[in-house]
């Protein structure tokens, strides 16, 4: 039976809303059932626990973000997919805190292969392949954006940056002609 019209889907989108708004660490039961004026139990029908929740959020997240990458990656190549690709990842985590946030969790294998983090590998590695990278030296220049781009974003969220006037998206813009250079001149082995 479900109560107020509440689907695992509309709790997911709220717990998205919320963990923007609050923290993603401030997302449970309990705030999801005050925020639609429910007993906690009456989720229960929908969510097997907070672990649960988060998980859904962390799929949400990753679809969300994978579509927003999809639209910016259509039609370029090159360092211009690249700064397409780093520019939507930014975006959406300035914009979307807490679920970029829940982006974060470890997920279950079966969990990551059926979610949008396979899509994000793939676009990932088309843009590789348009600087002529091929296997193990695919999979190090994944790491390497991923790390470069979520050490960035990170940062930039907890004010690691402000210690200097220099603008940031002076900074982002720099570190992604930095990589462009590293992924065009990738060494050999």
């Amino acid at each position: 039976m479900t109560r107020a019209g509440l689907t695992a889907e509309r709790l997911t989108q709220a717990a998205a809303e919320l963990a923007d708004e609050v923290g993603v660490e401030n997302v449970t039961i309990a705030a999801l059932a005050r925020h639609f004026g429910v007993k906690d139990a009456s989720l229960y029908f929908h969510l097997r626990n907070a672990h649960d929740l988060r998980v859904r959020l962390a799929v949400l997240a990753l679809a969300e973000l994978a579509d927003r990458v999809a639209e910016a990656l259509a039609g370029r190549a090159g360092k211009d997919a690249l700064v397409a690709f780093a520019n939507a990842y930014r975006d959406y985590a300035r914009q979307h805190p807490g679920r970029y946030a829940a982006m974060q969790i470890d997920l279950d294998p079966e969990t990551a292969a059926a979610s949008a983090g396979v899509r994000h590998a793939e676009m990932t590695r088309a843009i590789l392949r348009g600087y002529h990278l091929s296997e193990p030296d695919q999979t190090d220049a994944v790491r390497m954006m991923h790390s470069t781009f979520h050490g960035f974003v990170s940062l930039e969220r907890t004010g690691g940056f402000r210690h200097t006037p220099r603008p940031t998206d002076d900074s982002w813009a720099r570190a992604l002609d930095a990589l462009d250079a590293v992924l065009s001149n990738w060494p050999s082995r």
